[in-house]
């Protein structure tokens, strides 16, 4: 079974209908520096634009990229069995009604695909009732696990304002698929040029996230989550060794790092997982180094559909054509999610 881990779902009554959109542009925190509007882009297609921060634009959602129909088209093409629907970035600030909304769109999709499309919960990461109970009720629905975002405004999901929602998804054994957010949260050297912002930003939030979760306490506090972090954690293949934790050598050693290689190593091996968001941008060679140090084991298939229609319809012929053993190919293109998420 090949499985598309990360492709995205968004309302395409936003574009046509001026009141719901109006409720969505709304929820934007502009008090963050954050700005959103509808425009037309150059195919006459209408699109939301959101600029993180306000100047750059991050985000693009498009008419006419999201609808069931050419989703599964397009699936069939690329011969890819099942995909898992997730959010572009919006749900860092949505709210629980708007998050309600998607989540009820996700469910008719899902329903009405046949099982090919199965949903991940949206909502405010916080552990209100209501914030719960929308969670619950999705996941007792069939939704396979939770999306959220690797930080909201300047808070990292290690946060302790977040604590009681994760211990909620702790009691229930929830896989969490975190997404990258534009920009991190210390962003200004990143701003000037798009390849820079929109790409190597993300890697930086995904690093910086999963450093955060793995150095201090928090899968101590929640060891039952797994965390999938998008952009092969923002090539977090070509840090860990550098980032484990080495005692020193010498006993008068000064003592500048942090020593517990074992207790980091563990964490990473029973925890983070890691969601290659496409493969085209990494290529053969890097996508072949990230199996070597993560495992493919850890490693899911992603497209990031509709960004590029292509890295669905030619993603998989892509890790088709590694050099890695047929078993590698098939844990990545589909084994490793169907274990997170439990797909059948």
């Amino acid at each position: 079974m090949i499985i598309d881990a990360n492709s995205y779902w968004f309302d395409e009554r936003i574009f046509h209908d001026e009141t719901l959109c109006e409720q969505f542009l709304a929820e934007v925190p502009r008090a963050y520096d954050t700005e959103g509007y509808l425009t037309m882009n150059s195919a006459g297609k209408r699109q939301i634009v959101i600029e993180m921060p306000a100047g750059s634009p991050g985000l693009n959602y498009i008419e006419g990229d999201y609808t069931l129909e050419k989703r599964l088209a397009d699936m069939d093409e690329a011969g890819v069995d099942k995909a898992i629907l997730k959010l572009p970035g919006c749900h860092e600030w949505m709210s629980l009604e708007m998050c309600r909304r998607f989540n009820d769109g996700m469910a008719a999709d899902a329903k009405a695909s046949s099982g090919r499309l199965i949903p991940l919960v949206a909502v405010p990461p916080f552990g209100t009732k209501a914030n719960l109970e929308e969670l619950d009720r999705r996941l007792d629905d069939g939704f396979a696990g939770v999306q959220l975002c690797a930080h909201y405004g300047k808070r990292y999901l290690d946060d302790q304002v977040f604590s009681s929602f994760f211990e909620h998804l702790n009691e229930r054994h929830v896989t969490v698929y975190v997404h990258h957010v534009p920009v991190p949260v210390e962003n200004e050297s990143l701003l000037a040029y798009d390849n820079l912002r929109r790409s190597y930003g993300r890697c930086v939030d995904q690093t910086t996230a999963i450093g955060r979760e793995i150095f201090g306490d928090f899968f101590e506090r929640y060891p039952n989550i797994k965390m999938v972090h998008s952009m092969l954690g923002g090539a977090y293949f070509a840090f860990k060794e550098m980032l484990l934790p080495h005692g020193p050598k010498r006993p008068d050693a000064s003592g500048r790092f942090q020593t517990d290689t074992e207790t980091v190593s563990k964490r990473l091996e029973n925890n983070i997982y890691f969601d290659m968001s496409h493969a085209q941008p990494w290529g053969e060679t890097l996508l072949a180094c990230a199996v070597e140090v993560l495992g493919a084991d850890h490693i899911v298939f992603g497209t990031s559909y509709p960004v590029k229609r292509e890295w669905l319809t030619e993603g998989v012929a892509c890790v088709r054509a590694t050099d890695l053993s047929d078993t590698d190919k098939d844990l990545m293109l589909g084994g490793t999610a169907q274990r997170l998420y439990g797909i059948e």
